[in-house]
């Protein structure tokens, strides 16, 4: 479902964005695939730009943020990917905070991939407790 265009926050006569900069964490599985549809959507309709990550071995990871930038590359969002080889909690928290993101979008499950990235009460539950920004999880199953 699109977002409403024009969300912003109004101070001293300027308009800001809502958010500028939105990360997304997938582990290649189809259900991660909801939550990247899902912050592409977000951030056509904030202006935001995009960066999609995962966890895991390079020549593993590299296919899937490719695959999934890829098929957004019509979306008129400006994409940008990335590929950590570590555990996806601490890669998602220090992405988020090196890379001063306003927002994380994740899917609440992951049924295959890298890393299992999202089964409830794993990452999702982690990643709460210390992100330094927003966060965004779609109801993927």
């Amino acid at each position: 479902m699109p977002l409403p265009s024009g969300g912003g926050i109004v101070a001293s006569g300027s308009v800001r964005a809502m958010y500028e900069r939105i990360l997304v964490g997938t582990d290649g599985s189809k259900t991660a695939a909801k939550a990247v549809d899902r912050a592409v959507e977000v951030a056509a309709s904030t202006g935001a730009t995009l960066t999609i990550l995962t966890a895991g071995r390079p020549d593993k990871g590299e296919p899937v943020v490719a695959g999934e930038a890829a098929r957004h590359a019509e979306a008129g969002v400006v994409i940008d990917t990335k590929v950590i080889d570590g555990d996806p909690v601490d890669a998602l928290i220090g992405t988020a905070r090196d890379g001063a993101f306003d927002l994380l979008v994740m899917g609440n499950k992951g049924m295959t991939g890298l890393s299992r990235f999202f089964q409830l009460g794993s990452v999702p539950n982690k990643v709460t407790h210390h992100l330094p920004c927003s966060l965004l999880i779609v109801k993927t199953t």
